[in-house]
């Protein structure tokens, strides 16, 4: 069985991720592709498609959004992604009991004795008027019924578990600020959530396991079960087996992938890439080894914003100030340099919010 080293899974992972080259896909497309993008901080989804679309304009997710052909949702993880109205549809009912165990798991004691189907309903009888709540107003309007609960519990189990909620426009927009306010996402999409099929070989599980692959492999079942937060994944895998490829990485781990899947040579060139705050590219996996070393592990759930040289987080990166401040993580040679310079000039105007001065902190 093929050994992948480190190196090639990288190369492997820059290749779908839109991080080798930047690809010519429209907005829905890649988002779709990507199997959505992390965006509790609404602006960092911005910088996440520039890095990789070729031409990103701004504008062109604030019509994804606008136009109802992305939404901003609770889905893997109970993290608030963007993804396509088409797959918050498909996947949602597949990450209910998900959702559910979550919030449960962080208020167990908050939520003791509490019927969540009865709460659930009384949620969405207040959602049934198709008007827009921020998660305040929509428990001000159950904690008579429910007053043991802090409201924050009770607020997030509604919005982020038991009602599939749409975050509205304009939160998420472009150089915008605006709250939360949320309705359900068959009103705002104007179409029912796909029902989860009863079928033990699970086939919303295997279509999530494919576009995952498509994204993320060559990978381990515990890098999907770490990406969608799903755990009863193994029915999928086994049912899609024979239609896969494997190999085995250097710890000798099965990883799974689609046949015709790029899988790019090991020195195939890496440009600098300016990567948001949780990116795709390093929290996509169980096992981030192929992205980022073992003594930085800790910034990908920081928060920090990251610089990838030769495929690998490199510095880190901050807008403070006028100033777009890099710090190294290790020392940089002089031709890293200056392609760090390059991008982060690239992306001073992307950003557009007036940085007048680059400030590289090189180890050297």
């Amino acid at each position: 069985m093929t050994v992948l080293d480190t190196r090639a899974l990288n190369r492997a992972t820059l290749a779908r991720q839109h991080l080798l080259k930047r690809s010519d896909t429209s907005v829905p497309e890649a988002v779709a592709h990507l199997c959505g993008l992390q965006a509790q901080e609404p602006q960092e989804p911005f910088t996440g498609l520039w890095s990789r679309l070729s031409g990103f304009r701004p504008e062109q997710l604030d019509d994804a959004l606008t136009g109802r052909l992305v939404v901003r949702t609770h889905l893997m993880r109970r993290t608030v992604h963007l993804v396509t109205a088409d797959d918050a549809l498909s996947w949602r009912a597949r990450h209910d009991a998900m959702l559910r165990q979550r919030v449960l798991g962080t208020y167990r004691r908050e939520l003791a004795g509490i019927d969540m189907d009865e709460v659930a309903a009384a949620g969405r009888a207040v959602m049934a008027d198709q008007r827009p709540r921020t998660m305040a107003e929509l428990v001000q309007a159950l904690e008579d019924r429910w007053p043991g609960p802090p409201r924050r519990v009770l607020g997030e189990l509604l919005v982020a578990a038991l009602i599939p909620m749409a975050q509205l426009p304009p939160r998420g927009l472009w150089h915008r600020t605006a709250g939360v306010r949320n309705l359900p996402l068959s009103a705002w999409l104007e179409r029912d959530i796909d029902p989860l099929p009863a079928d033990d070989a699970d086939p919303v599980g295997r279509r999530l396991l494919y576009r995952y692959l498509a994204a993320y492999g060559p990978a381990t079942g515990a890098d999907l079960r770490a990406w969608c937060g799903l755990a009863g994944l193994p029915a999928a895998i086994k049912a899609a087996r024979e239609e896969l490829v494997v190999f085995r990485d250097e710890r000798g781990r099965e990883l799974f992938d689609l046949p015709d899947a790029p899988r790019p040579h090991p020195d195939t060139p890496a440009p600098v890439r300016f990567l948001p705050a949780f990116d795709n590219a390093i929290l996509g996996y169980h096992d981030r080894s192929r992205v980022i070393d073992a003594p930085h592990l800790g910034l990908s759930v920081a928060g920090h914003r990251t610089v990838l040289v030769d495929g690998r987080v490199t510095a880190t990166w901050t807008v403070r100030d006028q100033q777009l401040r890099i710090s190294s993580l290790r020392p940089l040679t002089t031709l890293e340099q200056k392609a760090v310079h390059a991008e982060a000039q690239a992306l001073t105007a992307f950003l557009d919010n007036g940085i007048e001065h680059i400030q590289l902190d090189d180890e050297n």
